[in-house]
């Protein structure tokens, strides 16, 4: 028999009816009734199910396998009828058949409403109930063990959304191990604890996906329980009456937006597209039509108090309202550097900055007012000029937006509280401008940001991906994001290394913990070495690269075993299970890890160059050391040569990048950075050449030039050994 979670405080009370202070209640009965549960639903238990994001409240009893399953929708809601096809379709991929096709089910669904006499009596049963804190969103997952046989979970919620989150819960409960299923029997209750769970994707800075990439990371999204998808646009929209500035190829037609809002209704996600309205629209304003609007000529801020400016804000809005039919609009609006640096310079020189800005804002809200929709924007105004934020509209929404490490968020969040305007917070995923993102950092980040925005009455979470540098894959962003998600939906502090645990196993159904180590290989070297793509690209010789090379040194041999350790556990991983799930999310983690091996190879290489270079140079008038110095500059260009690996690293990772890329994203942009690795395979074909003909001149002349003549820098040290 299950124990009750929970017992109401009077029996029999109607559930639409209970107490407001029952959620906390409940969580101090919760507490008291079973520490060993409350340690579970924090992730500290090594015996259990693996959830994320970890229920409010949970007592799991133990596994039972499952061969076949019965799916039942009493009601015939066709929301939860979906629910329960999507439930279906994942216990077919974990080895379970459906019944009746499959013969009689050994583990009966049954998706129940709070209103069915069934749910009455099941609550009543069982001394559940539901809280007002659990009615848009909650649930409660209930296993028992049927008298004649088999197990039952019943799902139940007052809501197609808190049945939809509960089926989700349930296929985190379902271990497939070597086709053999088992099914975890729990007793749940849970409900988010933000209202508002969403992603931001960068799609105007490079990668544009695919839409079946898109209909992919919604998939994946509301299996984690995210109810809402913020695509980020500066000039990627087509606009039926402002075609001009969507790049062919790289932008959402209207019928892919109308498709993919579709598509993200039935997993009660909303989609709210950000239309920069404000900064960040250079792409557009770099179009003569548009010079009239530009605060400065080609710049990247729309000028307040030009004529074309509103009506052109406004012509976008209205399709975007049109077309996404969500309560929100985000105009973005950060970042606006070149504001008072041209059209209105002598706004902002009499006036400040601040309020133009807030006047500017307040512009766009009565103009887009007729759409009927709340506003979102940007907060960063909070931190460089907070006399803006009394001008702002009350009913608009702020999210302020910080990404690094800080003791405390409070003062990023309390400006807009305190003028009483309604907070989200947006963490960051750290993974701009670098071969693979920062996850240490986005963990601290996302945990501490989000915790804040609990405490402090924040409505929402927008976990955010950046591709400054045009070369982000969202296939190595999953690690970042789906912890904003856990950290929403669960209370307080999320728990970092509880989630870790989870992400080989839920993600890639991994449960041999190979994935989970590579990823802490990864973190590791990331800790040991600079992985930013400037490091990537970094010419090694150059004065930058000179000074990177001095930076790195010492710590790249272990950063190097850390990548490589990665990379032979996704390897291993791939080759011995291949049920696993998300390959191509793989490919791109052992790519990352790859691009880490590769910047700390090709320091290590381009120093034994110029060291090898230079034990040549100084033994150049020795005849005797002719035979030493051949073999030295071989090893510096030749068919296995120093030149020719740096070469052939950057050609394969080209190769592995192209794949990565066109998995998730359209070709739009590619060639801007294909453009890259072509040019570091040039330069390094050409200075294998150069050395070759200083090889050539040598053996003819018995004359080696200078290194600096040939571009080669002066030894690392001068006791440097020579290359092996």
């Amino acid at each position: 028999m299950l124990m009750a979670l929970y017992a109401p405080l009077r029996p029999g009370r109607p559930v639409q009816h209970l107490n407001p202070l029952l959620p906390s209640l409940a969580a101090l009965f919760f507490l008291l009734l079973s520490p060993s549960m409350h340690a579970l639903a924090q992730g500290s238990s090594t015996s259990g199910p693996t959830l994320s994001p970890q229920p409010q409240q949970i007592q799991a009893q133990g596994l039972v396998p499952v061969h076949a399953a019965d799916v039942v929708v009493p009601g015939g809601d066709p929301e939860d009828l979906f629910a329960a096809q999507d439930l279906g379709q994942t216990l077919r991929q974990r080895s379970i058949l459906l019944s009746p096709a499959a013969g009689p089910a050994d583990l009966t669904v049954n998706l129940l409403r709070t209103d069915s006499d069934r749910a009455h009596q099941l609550l009543s049963d069982n001394h559940l109930s539901f809280d007002p804190a659990m009615h848009d969103e909650g649930y409660i997952l209930l296993s028992r063990q049927d008298p004649s046989g088999g197990d039952t979970v019943n799902i139940i919620a007052e809501t197609s959304a808190g049945v939809f989150y509960g089926v989700q819960t349930l296929k985190q409960l379902v271990e497939d191990s070597h086709g053999a299923a088992s099914v975890w029997t729990a007793t749940i209750r849970d409900w988010p604890s933000m209202k508002y769970r969403g992603e931001d994707d960068d799609l105007s800075r490079g990668p544009f996906p695919t839409l079946a990439f898109m209909e992919h990371q919604l998939q994946v999204f509301a299996e984690r329980k995210i109810n809402l998808y913020s695509p980020y646009f500066e000039n990627n929209l087509e606009y039926s009456s402002d075609p001009l500035a969507a790049p062919p190829g790289g932008a959402l037609t209207r019928d892919q937006a109308r498709q993919l809002v579709a598509f993200a209704s039935r997993l009660h996600i909303m989609i709210v597209p950000e239309q920069e309205a404000f900064g960040h629209v250079h792409h557009m304003l770099e179009y003569q039509k548009y010079a009239d609007v530009a605060e400065t000529p080609h710049g990247y801020v729309i000028a307040p108090g030009q004529a074309g400016s509103l009506p052109l804000i406004k012509s976008w809005f209205t399709q975007i309202a049109a077309d996404f039919p969500s309560p929100f609009l985000h105009i973005g609006a950060d970042e606006t550097f070149d504001l008072g640096m041209g059209r209105t310079k002598p706004a902002v020189d009499q006036r400040g900055l601040g309020p133009v800005y807030a006047d500017f804002l307040a512009s766009i809200h009565s103009t887009l007012a007729p759409l009927h929709r709340r506003l979102l924007f940007w907060g960063d105004i909070g931190d460089s000029d907070p006399s803006a934020i009394p001008g702002i509209p009350k009913d608009m929404i702020a999210i302020p937006w910080i990404y690094w490490h800080e003791d405390s968020y409070d003062h990023d969040i309390l400006p807009f509280k305190k003028q009483g305007l309604e907070t989200w917070v947006a963490p960051g995923d750290a993974n701009w401008s670098v071969v693979f993102p920062n996850e240490s950092g986005a963990l601290d980040n996302i945990s501490g940001f989000v915790a804040a925005g609990q405490r402090l009455g924040s409505t929402g979470v927008l976990t955010t991906v950046w591709d400054d540098d045009g070369e982000g894959l969202y296939n190595q962003d999953w690690f970042g994001t789906l912890f904003g998600a856990a950290a929403g939906w669960q209370s307080g502090k999320a728990d970092a290394s509880s989630y870790q645990a989870s992400f080989g196993p839920l993600f890639f159904g991994d449960r041999s913990g190979r994935i989970n180590q590579a990823m802490a290989e990864i973190i590791a070297a990331e800790g040991l070495i600079d992985i930013s793509d400037r490091a990537f690209w970094v010419d090694p010789w150059s004065t930058a690269g000179l000074q990177e090379g001095d930076k790195l040194r010492a710590n790249i041999p272990a950063a190097r075993l850390h990548a490589e350790n990665a990379i032979s556990l996704i390897e291993t991983a791939m080759a011995s299970e291949p049920s696993l799930r998300e390959k191509n999310a793989l490919l791109a983690m052992e790519l990352g890890a790859r691009r880490i091996d590769f910047i700390g190879l090709k320091f290590q290489i381009s120093d034994e160059i110029r060291n090898g270079y230079a034990q040549a140079y100084a033994m150049r008038n020795d005849p005797s050391s002719k035979k030493v110095i051949g073999n030295i500059l071989d090893d510096i260009s030749s068919m296995n040569g120093g030149c020719q690996d740096l070469r052939d690293g950057y050609s394969l990772l080209k190769t592995l990048y192209r794949q990565s890329w066109l998995a998730e994203n359209r070709p739009y942009w590619l060639d801007n950075v294909m453009v890259r690795y072509d040019l570091r395979i040039q330069l390094w074909q050409s200075r294998g050449e150069q050395i070759n003909t200083a090889i050539r001149a040598i053996r003819q002349t018995s004359q080696l030039p200078p290194a600096a003549s040939i571009g080669i820098p002066g030894p690392v040290t001068p006791s440097a050994p020579m290359p092996k």
